[in-house]
């Protein structure tokens, strides 16, 4: 009996049990589902973080202070970052610009609107370094900064929530920051949101306002990190030599530790990478776990199906039938029922990852790899739990298959 009839055989004897092949099928149609929705949810989670890192610059260095760089060795350093390190920073000859940041939580008030959002307290450098563009108005300037005047520059959705649709009202206006005036000099372009950060809910204004209005204690010097843009991706690993010797200089280490991280967008996206691989490896580990189950129901079903027809086993070997033809019978239903499950599994899980990411807000990513190797994977899962109840059917003795009632 070659393949083609014993596909039509197969197919016969499924289609007599539309039903129980459904049921039998179900398993491994969630099983793949799951394992492609899962897959390409990591995977559009990895793209899009990928693309916020690039999108900050691929020269971009950071800066921030490190807890483990105490005192080791005696040194002087002082475990936090201040605003006199970015200075020296400034003049190494492969930087481009510096920026030191730090970050304070404002309630906003134009007269009876009112949202809460960060401010964010950096030098007018920020703005090339993050590529921030005004939409209306302009960004603060260096005098500004030295002169510590209450002036802000609102993202888009702080904007409209403090002046309505009519952005262009808010230049020259007053807002209170937790009760404090300040005037509105710029509205930023939208850059839209990010997962379920939103970008444009913020607000920018002098280091040097937000250190004295909005800090207290050892935080109003503290800076939350130092952003530095370097003048060439080939200048990059100078560069950061050149900051640890600066920052070392600077807080009069001595032999002791590091009391800094410098970190390019290389390493960060590195580790952002190997995190989302992670998870999505662990998702798609998860729910692969469900088509094992899946395959645990075609092998139930297909032991009952032996059961079943154990006297059409009995006759078809008493006409001649071999062991192999047999074997080969249950193998082909058991395989099809997988392949057809993996079929509308694939369909289910590309459809179910959309709807997901549209609730999450994340562009899913859909690979041809995983849809192939979910596919085939089904296929295995049919063949390896088949075999049981087929190698059962192929073995039945004749003369007892034919006294089974």
């Amino acid at each position: 009996m070659n393949m083609m009839e014993l596909l039509k055989l197969s197919f016969r004897s499924l289609q007599s049990n539309m039903l129980r092949s459904f049921l039998t099928m179900l398993g491994i149609m969630i099983g793949v589902a799951t394992v492609i929705a899962m897959i390409s949810i990591g995977q559009g989670t990895n793209n899009q973080v990928t693309s916020q890192i690039q999108s900050l610059g691929s020269n971009l260095i950071t800066v921030t202070a490190s807890s483990s760089g105490q005192q080791a060795g005696g040194g002087s350093g002082s475990g936090m970052l201040k605003l006199t390190d970015a200075d020296p920073l400034s003049k190494i000859n492969t930087v481009k610009y510096v920026a030191p940041v730090t970050q304070a939580s404002g309630q906003f008030r134009n007269g009876k609107n009112v949202t809460s959002t960060s401010v964010i307290g950096t030098s007018p450098n920020y703005a090339d370094i993050k590529s921030w563009e005004t939409d209306i108005g302009r960004f603060f300037t260096e005098d500004e900064v030295t002169d510590k005047a209450k002036v802000v520059v609102l993202g888009a959705t702080t904007a409209e929530n403090l002046f309505g649709n009519a952005g262009f009202d808010a230049i020259g206006s007053i807002v209170k920051i937790n009760d404090i005036p300040f005037r509105v000099v710029g509205v930023l372009k939208s850059k839209g949101s990010s997962g379920s950060m939103d970008q444009d809910d913020t607000a920018i204004a002098p280091i040097t306002t937000v250190q004295s209005r909005f800090m207290s204690g050892s935080s109003r010097n503290g800076l939350r990190q130092i952003l530095v843009e370097a003048d060439s991706p080939e200048a990059m690993q100078s560069t950061i030599a050149l900051i640890e010797y600066t920052m070392r200089q600077s807080h009069k280490l001595g032999s002791a530790e590091d009391d800094f991280k410098v970190q390019s967008q290389e390493d960060v996206l590195s580790s952002a990478q190997s995190v989302t691989k992670t998870l999505t490896l662990f998702l798609g580990g998860i729910a692969a776990i469900s088509l094992l189950v899946g395959g645990i129901g075609i092998m139930n079903i297909m032991l009952v199906s032996v059961t079943e027809r154990t006297r059409e086993i009995g006759t078809r070997k008493a006409i001649g039938a071999k062991e192999g033809t047999i074997l080969a019978q249950f193998l082909v239903e058991s395989v099809t029922l997988a392949i057809f499950g993996g079929i509308v599994g694939v369909m289910l899980g590309f459809g179910g990852s959309k709807l997901v990411g549209h609730f999450m807000s994340i562009q899913t990513a859909v690979s041809l790899n995983s849809v192939l190797l979910a596919t085939l994977f089904s296929a295995c899962i049919g063949m390896i739990f088949g075999v049981f109840p087929a190698r059962k059917a192929a073995k039945l003795d004749p003369i007892e298959a034919l006294r089974y009632e």
